[in-house]
This record gives structure tokens, C-alpha cells and sequence, in this order.
């Protein structure tokens, strides 16, 4: 039988054969703590009851574990080791009713995939969280792992006294002992759930911080919703847990839901972990969802990530929603609730919390991401081809989540803001606890629009790429527009032109200097071509600004009289959606080699510090970071180093003391940071010999100024320990991991590469950390000798590692920064000479060979700049 992959066409065959009716899973987690063997285990009972539509078929059950102790299927006991071969169990002779009762041994997990096990460095006690998507509750517990198989999961926990113990359901009277004396732990049984998928079954565990409170809703017929809500944590976040501004949020979610999906929240509580060594941001659970703890701020973070935590706190409550009340069928159509959560996200954002600039940052850093995807050689429709689960593990990615959004965003333009809720109103009602393809959201669109969404879906859900719109005007003797067209334009590789709902604005300086809106029209673009005629015999601008306001998904591109304007002006524009766009759009010209990189930097120099809104100001910074590493030509990477640290004091001194841009600058300058003097500053600041009115160096931004130290050689393996001594907490952990990586020494380099490529002894969290301090920019030269050690060893790390940290080690030791011609040739000649590995691993060399040849590209750009 194959191993543990499973095809779209095996879960077709298995869905047509059987229905779910029900999991009894009792788990025994007491061996998660105290001595024991390793790698240690946990006793998993599962009880599967379901009905196959052809007596006498086969089939097989999923189940990932070291050992199998039992199978009994209908009252017969099955020979496991014939049957189970370390993926599946293979089940003959089915009747039209079925018992299934699988005793297991599973293993608790490093790697963030199936039952993560985590031991706290900072007092020794030990957290268990589960995360499963795509397909890992099979790590925990015997199951058919695919969305359309759902049934109802009644969860019994034994784990040891006095911890908190949570799943999806409410708990089920108060924990009974374990044994006579109540000595031996204790047992949780938890209420059934409604029709869910295996994954997003969930289970958190250990002596975790509990805040409790409700939310409570009157509808208009009388009837009330209570919602018992929870915020947990590790006891040492404890002190740094905010957890009213988290039930805020989550309460102005749920009252924004509720007021615009007429479909009460089905899963009783609304449990909300924020748990550590977290792969992903966070995870919908149904009542217990889960969140990376570094949404729990140590120190003083900007508004920006205050904004973010709150957008994927709603983000994940979508979810509810869209995607555990309604499913897709399978991975094919995942974004039917990524791309809809990640526009709810904002969406709710706006309307509901105080973040109303939300929209903003979705154009400026999430439509980022989408941009990037989409023009990878890997892009792909919003509605993918999913051959089974090492494609869907990939494709939670830009096109997925935010390209998805997007298209949303400009459905909402198209089809109308009304048609849209109520097309989603209808979608849940009709599908409840069901699964769905996109046909069946297309027909609610259709019956509440009025439109045929079936040419708007094969354009925008069933076609790949990114099209570029650039205006073109022309002016009468009276500087009067006698005509003005927007050109559209796609990529050869994915030609398809689509229709836009765009806004086009005309921009120029008033009295005072200031680069405003002063003529505005909306239009459909359709065609290479399309002529605004309301703007005909407007006055001639400074600035045209297509697709202003963000209605559409396109590449922004400019008129040269435009370009001039932003060169000039760009501070002066006082929209900050229109200054963000702009800003979005001067980087994909840099990313695309058609502005070069230092031109951008020059940007970002001199109109980066008057940015008012600090989710901007931070993404030009990461941009500009990007942009020196690896776009601008290595002859002048060195100078325009130097320009952004001067830039990045200059501003630290400049900005209000104690304000978020205050910490934005600190924090950039740590990074930009090379010459004599500025690591002098920095050392200044950590040892406190140095001040900055305003400036509080908690221990985050010790971290980052140590980080930098150690990095550039200013700061040795005793100042990492002893910093470690002052925060020996697990956050600190991974800042000393890092930070060790990251020292300028061969021998450092062969420990780090050793303990990440050799060896599985690592977590995920220090695995990542490891390589993030091994990759560093200022080290070209030592890190040489790794380029072509690489392409030897992807093939064997993929085979024999978890594919979280084998995705983790073949994106993150990709020799990026070995950026030459040699490298490029490498990669082409590994992909060619393995066309039969692993399609996965396949797709992350050539994304990575497309970073690769990027760059190279904007380096020609900008070495020409130079002449």
C-alpha cells in the first residue's frame, strides 16, 4: 500500500464508499510527563462507526504511529502487523454497518504536526497542543483523513491532575480520577461535537494560564446565544498576557458575524490557546482555536502588530464559517475558506475594531505576498489542482489566502457589497455542516447578483497570473485630457486579460504643496484597452493613480510624467491608501527590474520618515532590507548599506520618543547596522551607556541589538550566554539559538548546518531558529562553501524528515545569497537531473531558482543605473 500520501482519487473512491457516522478517541497523554523512554508515546483508542454503500468492499483507515497494539473490525480481531503497515490499515470485507476499534501507540511530536510536546525551559512543565492541516490528525488517532468524511467526535482525555484540559466540545462534567486514590491523573470527557473534519479536531493540554469571560446576543426573535469565551497561555507569558484587548476583539468579531451571516456560531465555546512552537499563525479549530504565542507581546511591539494579531484573531473566527460549517470537498478548492477568511479578516477589521486602516495594510503587505506567488514559475489558479497532500501541504500560500482576497475584494466591486453577504448567508444555510465545490458558491452568487459568474470565474478562480495596468493619456493645447485609456497587459506564460472594476484618480499639488485627489472615475477594464471617458476634458494631472482605492488585483504601472511626480512628490501625497498603493507599486517595478533598486532605496530614504502609518513605514523597511541584500548590483551594496543606516539613525532621532515609529526605526537601524561606530551605538544601547529619549530597551529589542552584534563579530558566544542567563524563558531560547548561528566563524557554520541538516534533534521552533542566525547577509563567503552541499543533501532531508522541517531546511538553506550565474546553473542542473523527485520538492527549487533569477535580473537593472 502506498505510504502516507493519499491522492485526490483515493478519498473520491473512499467518500463514494463510506459514511461517518461517529469517533469515540480516548487519549492517554500522562506519559507526556516525568522519565520515560524516547521517543515517548501515548496510548490513542479510537472507535470508529460508519457504513459502507457496497457490503464486501475494502478500504482503509489512516493512522501514522510507531505502533499498532489492536484492530477489531465488527467484533473480529485483525492481525495489526499484517494489516497495518505504519500509514494505513487496511479493511476487508466490509458490511453495510461498522464498528472499527483501534488500540495504538502515537508519538508526541517536535515538529508542530500531530501532538506537539513542548517542555518549558523556564520552570520544566511540560504543554501538549494538537495541529493537524492538511492531514495529520492521523498522527493521534486512527480516522479517514480527508474534509468530506465528517462526522461527530466525542473526545475522553486522561492527562495528569491539575492541568487544564480543552477540545473542540464543552467539557462534560468535571474530571474523574484516574485511579482509586486519585494519584494517577485524571480523566476529561467532553461533549459530541457537530459534523466536523479530522482536521480541525483539536486538543490542548498542560498547565496552561486560563482567562475566562462570555459573549452573550440577543437575536430578533427573542432567542439568546451564550458563548463561554477563553484566552490561554503558558504560566511564564502569563504577565505579558493581554487578554482583554484579545476578548475585545474577538467580541467585535462576533457581533460583526452574527449582524452579516444570519447563521448563530454552531460550536458552543470559544476557546482561543496561544500555544508555543507554533508553525503557522494560527488554526480554526471550531471552539478551540489555536494561536503561535508571539501573538502574546513580550515587549513593546507597533500598533502594526497589535493590527495583525486582531486580523488573524478574525481571520481564524471566519473560519468558523467558512470552513468548519461549510468544507470543501477536498484541497482543490481550500481557498473557498482561506481566500474568504483572509478577506473577512479585513473586511471585519474596518467595519468593526478600532483597526480601520486595515484595508491599507491588506493592499501594501498582504497583496504583496500574492504578488510574489503569482508570478512564481509554481503559480496556479485560486481554484488549484490538487493531486493529493503534498500539494495541498504547499498550497497554503499567497495565491490561496491573499491573491484569493483579492479577487474577493473586486467580486465585491462587481457583483455588489449586498449580494455578496447575502450569497454568503445562503451558501451556509444550504450547507451546513456540509462540503461544497466552487459550483455550489457560484450559484448563490448567480441567484443574489444577478450576474453570470461563470466567465467571472474562469477569468479570476480558474486562470493563473497577475495583469498589469498602465494609463496613457493624451492633452489638448488648454492641458485638458482629450482621452485617457488604460492598457492592460499579462505575462506570456498566462495571457489571460480579465475584467477590472478599477477607480481611476487624478492627482496634483494644491497651494500648499499637498499631492491630492482632485477627479475620480470608476470603470470597467476589460481588453488590452479600455478608454475612461469621464475623465475626458479633466484638467492635466501630476499623478494618475490606477486602480486607486484598491478595487481590483493588478500590477500597478505608471506614466513617465507619473513616475516623475512620485520621484519628487511621493510624501506629499496625503491619501495613505494611495500613498501605500504607490508605494506597492514602486516595489513590483524594483522586484520586477525595471526601477532600480537604488533608486527605490533612494525612495524609501527620503520619504520613508514622514510615513504616518507604521504598517507602511515597517514594510518599506523590510522592502528596503530585501531591495540592499539582494537587488541592488554588488559593486554598491556596501554604499547603499551605509545610506540606509544613516537613513535609519537619522530617523531614530527624528521620531517621537516612545512612539511606535521610534521602535520601528531602533529596530531597523539594529538590522542595517555595519560600520564602527553604529555597532558602538548598539552596544551603547544594550549595556545602557547609550540613551535615546524615549526609547525603552526591553528585553525583545536586547535580543535584536544582540543579534546584530553577534552577527557582524562585536559580540561572542559569553555575551549570548549571558544574555540568555537574564531571559532563560523560551523565547530566549530561540533568540540564543539564533544569535549562536549567526557569529562569522567556519566553525559556527558547520555546527549550525550540522545540527539542522544531520540531525533531527531539534525542534521546529530551534530548527528555525538555527537556520534564520545561519543565513546572514554580511556572509557571503563563509557561507560558500554550502551552496553546492545543498543540492546533495535536499533529496535525503526530504525523504527522511517531517515535511514541515523539510520545507523549513529546503526554503530556508537555499544558497540565495550566493548570487551569481554559478549558482542559477546549479539549480538548473539539479532540476534536471532530478525530474523524479518528489513534485513538492520540486516546486521549492524551482521557486527558489525564480527568487534566484530575480534578483539577478534586478542587480543588471540596477548596475546600469550605475553607468
Amino acid at each position: 500500500m502506498p505510504g502516507e500520501n493519499l491522492t485526490r482519487e483515493e478519498a473520491r473512491e473512499r467518500a463514494a464508499l463510506l459514511t461517518v457516522d461517529g469517533y469515540e478517541v480516548a487519549l492517554d497523554l500522562r506519559s507526556a510527563v516525568g522519565a520515560g523512554p524516547e521517543p515517548r508515546t501515548f496510548r490513542s483508542v479510537t472507535t470508529i462507526r460508519f457504513r459502507c454503500a457496497e457490503p464486501g468492499a475494502s478500504t482503509f483507515a489512516d493512522l501514522v504511529a510507531p505502533s499498532v497494539t489492536s484492530v477489531t473490525l465488527n467484533g473480529t480481531e485483525l492481525d495489526a502487523k499484517t494489516v497495518f503497515d505504519g500509514a494505513r490499515i487496511e479493511l476487508a470485507s466490509l458490511a453495510a454497518e461498522n464498528t472499527l476499534v483501534v488500540d495504538a501507540q502515537c508519538a508526541y511530536s517536535r515538529t508542530g504536526e500531530g501532538m506537539h510536546r513542548f517542555v518549558d525551559p523556564e520552570d520544566g512543565e511540560v504543554y501538549l497542543y494538537t495541529q493537524y492541516e492538511p492531514a495529520d490528525a492521523r498522527r493521534v488517532f486512527a480516522n479517514f483523513e480527508q474534509p468530506d468524511l465528517k462526522a461527530p467526535f466525542t473526545f475522553t482525555v486522561t492527562a495528569p491532575t491539575g492541568w487544564t484540559v480543552l477540545g473542540n466540545g464543552e467539557q462534560d462534567g468535571e474530571p474523574r480520577p484516574a485511579s482509586a486514590d486519585g494519584s494517577d491523573g485524571a480523566t476529561w470527557s467532553f461533549v459530541p461535537t457537530k459534523p466536523i473534519s479530522t482536521y480541525i479536531t483539536a486538543v490542548v493540554a498542560g498547565p496552561y494560564h486560563v482567562v475566562r469571560d462570555h459573549y452573550r446576543r440577543t437575536f430578533d426573535d427573542g432567542t439568546v446565544l451564550d458563548i463561554p469565551l477563553g484566552a490561554l497561555c503558558r504560566k511564564g507569558l502569563a504577565k505579558h498576557f493581554d487578554a482583554d484587548d484579545i476578548f475585545t476583539v474577538t467580541k467585535q468579531g462576533l457581533d460583526f458575524f452574527h449582524e452579516h451571516f444570519d447563521y448563530p456560531y454552531p460550536f458552543g465555546k470559544y476557546d482561543q490557546a496561544f500555544v508555543p512552537e507554533y508553525n503557522i499563525g494560527a488554526m480554526e479549530n471550531p471552539g478551540c482555536v489555536t494561536f503561535r504565542e508571539e501573538f502574546v507581546f513580550r515587549g513593546k511591539v507597533t500598533q502594526a502588530a497589535y493590527e495583525r494579531r486582531a486580523n488573524v484573531i478574525l481571520h481564524e473566527m471566519a473560519h468558523m464559517w467558512f470552513g468548519d460549517l461549510v468544507t470543501m470537498e477536498w484541497w482543490d478548492d481550500l481557498w473557498l475558506k482561506e481566500s474568504f477568511a483572509d478577506f473577512m479578516g479585513a473586511f471585519s477589521q474596518v467595519e468593526a475594531t478600532r483597526f480601520e486602516n486595515a484595508w491599507i495594510t491588506f493592499a501594501n503587505q498582504r497583496k504583496a505576498w500574492a504578488y510574489r506567488a503569482d508570478q512564481l514559475p509554481s503559480t496556479h489558479p485560486v481554484t488549484a489542482d490538487i493531486r493529493d497532500l503534498e500539494d495541498a501541504k504547499l498550497n497554503f500560500d499567497g495565491i490561496t489566502y491573499a491573491k484569493g482576497a483579492s479577487v474577493l475584494k473586486q467580486l465585491v466591486a462587481y457583483a455588489g457589497r449586498d449580494a455578496f453577504l447575502e450569497g454568503a448567508r445562503r451558501y451556509f444555510k444550504r450547507h451546513a455542516f456540509g462540503n461544497t465545490r466552487l459550483t455550489d458558491l457560484l450559484r448563490v452568487l448567480e441567484e443574489t447578483s444577478g450576474r453570470d459568474m461563470t466567465a467571472w470565474s474562469r477569468s479570476w478562480l480558474q486562470t493563473a497570473g497577475v495583469n498589469s495596468l498602465t494609463p496613457h493619456a493624451t492633452y489638448d493645447a488648454a492641458d485638458r485630457i482629450t482621452e485617457l485609456s488604460v492598457f492592460q497587459e499579462a505575462p506570456a506564460a498566462h495571457p489571460e486579460l480579465r475584467p477590472h472594476r478599477v477607480a481611476v484618480g487624478l492627482y496634483r499639488r494644491d497651494v500648499g504643496g499637498a499631492l491630492v485627489r482632485y477627479a475620480r472615475a470608476e470603470v470597467d477594464v476589460a481588453g488590452p484597452r479600455t478608454v475612461v471617458t469621464e475623465l475626458a476634458g479633466a484638467e492635466r494631472p501630476e499623478l494618475i493613480l490606477v486602480n486607486d482605492d484598491d478595487l481590483t488585483y493588478c500590477k500597478i504601472r505608471f506614466d513617465e510624467v507619473s513616475l516623475a511626480t512620485l520621484r519628487e512628490h511621493l510624501g506629499d501625497l496625503t491619501d495613505p491608501l494611495a500613498r501605500a498603493l504607490c508605494w506597492s507599486a514602486l516595489w513590483n517595478l524594483t522586484r520586477d527590474g525595471l526601477l532600480p533598486a537604488r533608486e527605490y532605496l533612494a525612495l524609501v530614504d527620503r520619504f520613508a520618515g514622514a510615513e504616518s502609518d507604521i504598517g507602511v513605514l515597517q514594510t518599506l523597511q523590510s522592502c528596503a532590507r530585501t531591495a540592499l541584500v539582494h537587488y541592488v548590483a554588488p559593486a554598491w551594496r556596501e554604499e547603499g548599506g551605509l545610506l540606509l543606516a544613516r537613513a535609519a539613525l537619522r530617523e531614530l532621532r527624528r521620531a517621537e520618543p516612545g512612539s511606535g515609529h521610534q521602535l520601528a526605526w531602533v529596530r531597523f537601524f539594529a538590522q542595517s547596522a555595519t560600520s564602527a561606530a553604529d555597532l558602538q551605538l548598539l552596544r551603547g544601547l544594550l549595556d545602557g551607556n547609550a540613551k535615546i529619549d524615549g526609547l525603552e530597551v526591553d528585553q525583545e529589542l536586547r535580543w535584536a541589538l544582540l543579534g546584530t552584534l553577534a552577527a557582524q563579530g562585536a559580540a561572542d558566544e559569553q555575551a549570548v550566554t549571558a544574555e540568555l542567563a537574564r531571559d532563560n524563558t523560551a523565547s530566549g531560547k530561540r533568540h540564543q539559538v539564533r544569535c549562536l548561528a549567526s557569529r562569522p566563524s567556519a566553525e559556527v557554520k558547520a555546527e549550525a548546518w550540522a545540527a539542522v541538516v544531520e540531525s533531527d534533534a531539534l525542534s521546529n521552533a530551534l530548527a528555525e531558529a538555527t537556520i534564520a542566525g545561519f543565513d546572514q547577509p554580511g556572509q557571503r563567503e563563509l557561507l560558500a562553501p554550502y551552496a553546492a552541499r545543498y543540492f546533495e543533501v535536499i533529496e535525503r532531508v526530504w525523504r527522511e524528515r517531517s515535511i514541515e522541517i523539510a520545507m523549513a531546511v529546503v526554503r530556508g538553506l537555499f544558497p540565495m545569497l550566493q548570487d551569481d550565474r554559478r549558482t542559477l546553473e546549479a539549480t538548473d542542473a539539479w532540476l534536471a537531473a532530478h525530474e523524479d523527485a518528489a513534485p513538492a520538492l520540486r516546486r521549492l527549487v524551482l521557486e527558489a531558482r525564480d527568487d534566484l533569477d530575480r534578483a539577478l535580473r534586478a542587480q543588471g537593472c540596477d548596475a546600469g543605473a550605475a553607468n
